[in-house]
């Protein structure tokens, strides 16, 4: 399969490791003058837990391909999406009049709602998924990540077009399991608001890094997502649908506090999810509480533990 990962972000450049290890043909669209300043290979050291539960390190440097231009007529079979929510409206007006005869992979947060996010993006030519590996790129350029064995694929309102298949079996083949998810949107949404509730305790401590291993919180993190949940019911999902996703924030947090500070703090894929996570200054974070937060208003939903963390994620 020839994929295109749009931008060279942290997962594009995990799982494009990943593709191509699998034997895919795979290179990077990044914007016009990007390709020089970005240099002929990535830096990796990624803890792999695809074949090992506590992970495997790679250490190495990979060479990649980019290109600053993309015509209609490319040859491209998959070009995976993962950019930060508020611009998969942006990038998708960009690929839509260059599509070609790819699938399109929408592969990380969504706040919007889906269809409208994507635009004038055909939807039959849409596949959804959510990647299950983190990190950063350090200020010497080196990509520190971790990549778990699992990746998350849905559907809206109907089962999966053989073009989405063809994207589950492609990320089979490079060896990560696949778990489905009915309902994606629900489960995007209630995804979203439980890493506001880890990112407005982070950004309180002062990134997410400083919460591995923290009990206390972590517990308040499971607290402010818990608030949240009747945000998302609110915004029309069934959360019966979701008992399996939800557990964790509904169950007591004298189990589930001490259960994921020991996780974080000993168990490396965990460890590196968090650690990797160490940017003071990274803009997601915040778009993510700020964007829950005015939903919450506008909606009427009372997020009093969101809101006290205002002041470490409003804009200046």
């Amino acid at each position: 399969m020839k994929i295109l990962m749009f931008g060279r972000g942290v997962i594009a450049a995990v799982y494009g490791w990943a593709l191509e290890q699998a034997g895919h043909d795979v290179e990077f669209y990044v914007r016009p003058g990007r390709a020089a300043a970005y240099g002929d290979a990535i830096e990796l050291d990624l803890l792999d837990a695809r074949k090992c539960i506590r992970g495997q390190r790679v250490v190495r440097s990979w060479p990649v391909r980019y290109r600053e231009e993309l015509a209609p007529g490319h040859d491209f079979d998959l070009i995976v999406l993962s950019v930060q929510h508020q611009r998969i409206p942006e990038a998708a007006a960009f690929l839509a009049p260059r599509i070609g005869n790819a699938t399109v992979l929408v592969f990380g947060n969504v706040w919007a709602e889906p269809l409208t996010a994507i635009g004038a993006l055909p939807a039959d030519r849409v596949a959804w998924g959510f990647p299950q590996s983190g990190g950063g790129f350090g200020a010497d350029g080196v990509l520190r990540g971790m990549m778990l064995p699992l990746v998350v694929f849905g559907t809206l309102d109907r089962p999966p077009a053989e073009r989405a298949l063809a994207v589950r079996r492609a990320f089979r083949a490079a060896g990560f399991r696949i778990r489905e998810r009915a309902d994606f949107r629900g489960w995007l949404w209630l995804h979203f608001v439980a890493n506001a509730g880890l990112h407005a305790q982070g950004l309180k401590r002062g990134s997410l890094a400083d919460l591995a291993g923290a009990t206390g919180d972590l517990r308040e993190a499971l607290l402010t997502s818990r608030e949240l949940l009747p945000l998302v019911a609110a915004r029309g999902v069934d959360l019966r649908r979701h008992r399996g996703a939800m557990l964790g924030y509904r169950a007591p947090t004298w189990l589930t506090a001490p259960a994921f500070a020991w996780l974080t703090a000993h168990f490396p894929p965990a460890r590196a999810s968090f650690e990797t996570h160490c940017d003071p200054d990274a803009a997601e974070p915040r778009d993510v509480c700020r964007d829950t937060l005015a939903e919450a208003r506008r909606l009427g939903i009372a997020v009093p533990r969101l809101e006290a963390a205002e002041p470490h994620f409003a804009t200046a």
